[in-house]
C-alpha cells in the first residue's frame, strides 16, 4: 500500500516553461548584482561562493571570476549544488518583491491538498535547492502549499538518475520502498527509482509526445486513479 508520495517539480507539478522562461532568465540577469551586494555580509552567499571556488580553482576573492563560472553553469543548465543554492536565495527576493509567482498546475494543487487530507505523507525531490522548492510552493498561484509537505530532498542527497539517491531517501523516510510512489516527468529518474523498489508514475504534461512503452499519465487525476488501485 502506498503511504508516501514523492514528487518531482519541473514538468510534474509545475511547467517546465516557468523554470526555463522565468526563473532561469531572472537568475541570469540578476545573479551578478545580487552576489556583489550580498557577498560581503551574507554568510549563506559566502559559503556557496567558497564551494564554487573549491570546485573550480577560481580564487575565492575573485568575485567576478566566480560570477562568470556561475553564469556558465546557468547557460549549461548544470545541476551544481552551489548554483542551485544561490539561485534559491536570489529567487526568494524575487518572490517577496512580487516579481513572479510560483507556477503549479491546478490539478497538482488540488491533489496535493487532497492527498495530504487523505493521510499520505508528501515529499519533494527536485534538482532545485530545498529553498527553491519551498519558494515555488510557498508563493504559488494557489497560495501557500508548503503545509501539505512533510519534507524536501535536493541534489545534496544525490543525482536524480542515480539509484543510490533513492536508497538514501528510503533510508531517511524509514519506510519500505514499495510504499513510496515517485512522480516524475523523466523516464530515466523513474528507472533509477524502480531499481530500488519504489513505485512510479510518469507524468507527461502539455501534450508532449513520447516514444516508450511505459504508461503515461497526463493529469493528477490519473495518479489518483493509480493510488486507488494499489
Amino acid at each position: 500500500m502506498i503511504r508516501v508520495i514523492l514528487t518531482d517539480i519541473e514538468g510534474t507539478t509545475s511547467s517546465i516553461s516557468f523554470v526555463h522562461d522565468v526563473l532561469f532568465p531572472y537568475a541570469a540577469e540578476h545573479l551578478g548584482a545580487f552576489i556583489k551586494a550580498e557577498a560581503p555580509d551574507n554568510p549563506e552567499v559566502r559559503e556557496q561562493l567558497d564551494a564554487v571556488a573549491s570546485a573550480t580553482g577560481v580564487d575565492e576573492g575573485d568575485i567576478d571570476g566566480l560570477i562568470d563560472v556561475l553564469q556558465t553553469w546557468i547557460r549549461e543548465d548544470r545541476k551544481e549544488t552551489p548554483l542551485k543554492a544561490l539561485q534559491g536565495l536570489l529567487w526568494e527576493q524575487g518572490y517577496q518583491h512580487g516579481d513572479f509567482r510560483g507556477h503549479v498546475y491546478a490539478d497538482a494543487a488540488d491533489y496535493l491538498r487532497h492527498w495530504h487530507d487523505e493521510g499520505y505523507r508528501l515529499y519533494v525531490y527536485s534538482s532545485g535547492s530545498v529553498k527553491a522548492q519551498k519558494l515555488i510552493f510557498g508563493f504559488s498561484d494557489y497560495g501557500d502549499l508548503t503545509p501539505f509537505f512533510s519534507g524536501y530532498f535536493d541534489t545534496r542527497i544525490g543525482a536524480k538518475r542515480d539509484a543510490t539517491s533513492y536508497h538514501a531517501i528510503v533510508d531517511e523516510l524509514g519506510v519500505a520502498p514499495d510504499t513510496i510512489l515517485f512522480l516524475s516527468d523523466s523516464e530515466a529518474e523513474l528507472v533509477a527509482a524502480e531499481s530500488v523498489g519504489l513505485k512510479t508514475a510518469w507524468l507527461v504534461r502539455d501534450g508532449a509526445t513520447v516514444q516508450s512503452n511505459r504508461p503515461v499519465m497526463r493529469h493528477f487525476d490519473d495518479v489518483d486513479g493509480l493510488l486507488k488501485r494499489r
